[in-house]
């Protein structure tokens, strides 16, 4: 596998002795450089100078007034949410503990964009030298929203930015033909074992399709990629294994991976009433165990703990992968001594 995810500026940061990324000036500038932060045409010139400044020292303070003379408001507010992303992660020592920081502290006022392209970063990290096209596909769903679909049985996940290019794309090249045909993930290439290879030169492109339902491969990477992901923040061993259905008995604790899977899985711990169409809207459902069950709540002992992955209502996933870091029962170091 070549290197893949290179647009989340991995390369660009240097590596603490824990394999923890290290800030660069290097990386700040390629963020700067983003074409979201890019000042748009009608930007003024103070916004323009700002940029440019900062570009040249990504590391340079910015007054207050600085800010507030910038003739557009929503620039000025744009602005001082970006530069307190900046100071964050400047705040700590690698761009994990920041991350983490982060997830434990509140991640209110920070836009999910700027969540998400951290989450990227610290994966692509935690998954050097994967060459599974099955893990690195799965483990998109970290920071990239999926639009979930059936067809011919099958559930499928794609890329959500990507199916919408298609549909636009449709509407825009045939619009009449795009009102009677089908769903525009169908366009779209299925990963499978005859074009996983494929993953190599298309990484970047994230149009590769996952089948999710029956896809025991597409799970499996998954469920591997949470196990790296909480092993290289957290440093505690678990496995992980994609479930058919979680044994009453066994009900130690759960994790939702969402917004609706937090909530279902309360409603359930709770014993209140669910509703059916909550339930089938679980797509995912892991066993994920503590190979040192010390490191877990003692009434945890060797059960595992149920994660669970759903799609919204209108069939979004989006997958919040910071609920492993806050959600899991682990005992802090007093206790676990």
């Amino acid at each position: 596998m070549s290197d893949f995810w290179v647009s989340s500026g991995h390369h660009l940061l240097d590596r603490n002795e824990d394999g923890w990324l290290v800030p660069t000036d290097a990386f700040l500038k390629a963020y700067f450089a983003r074409p979201e932060l890019m000042p748009p045409e009608e930007a003024c010139d103070a916004e323009r100078a700002l940029h440019a400044a900062l570009l040249a020292d990504p590391r340079r303070p910015v007054t207050a007034e600085e800010i507030a003379g910038l003739a557009d408001e929503d620039a000025r507010e744009n602005w001082q949410v970006m530069l307190a992303f900046r100071d964050r992660l400047l705040a700590h020592p690698t761009l994990e503990a920041a991350y983490l920081d982060l997830v434990r502290g509140g991640m209110s006022g920070t836009p999910p964009l700027f969540v998400n392209q951290l989450t990227q970063v610290i994966l692509r990290n935690a998954l050097e030298g994967c060459d599974d096209p099955f893990v690195l596909r799965s483990a998109e769903l970290f920071f990239r929203p999926q639009r979930s679909s059936v067809h011919e049985g099958a559930l499928l996940l794609a890329d959500a930015e990507v199916v919408e290019l298609q549909e636009e794309s449709r509407r825009n090249t045939a619009p009449l033909l795009a009102m009677f045909s089908g769903p525009a993930v169908t366009e779209l290439d299925v990963l499978d074992a005859e074009n996983a290879a494929s993953y190599g030169h298309r990484n970047e492109a994230f149009d590769l399709v996952l089948s999710f339902g029956g896809g025991l491969a597409s799970r499996a990477g998954l469920a591997k990629a949470i196990e790296i992901w909480v092993r290289h923040l957290l440093g505690v061993a678990v496995s992980v294994e994609p479930a058919a259905q979680a044994e009453e008995a066994d009900w130690a604790w759960f994790v939702g991976l969402d917004v609706d899977s937090m909530r279902v899985g309360n409603q359930l711990w709770r014993g209140e009433a669910t509703r059916d169409a909550d339930l089938e809207r679980i797509i995912g459902l892991f066993a994920l165990r503590f190979e040192d069950p010390a490191e877990a709540f003692p009434s945890i002992g060797d059960r595992p703990v149920w994660l669970f992955l759903s799609t919204t209502p209108d069939g979004m996933v989006r997958m919040k992968p910071q609920n492993l870091v806050a959600g899991l029962p682990l005992r802090g170091p007093a206790e676990a001594s």
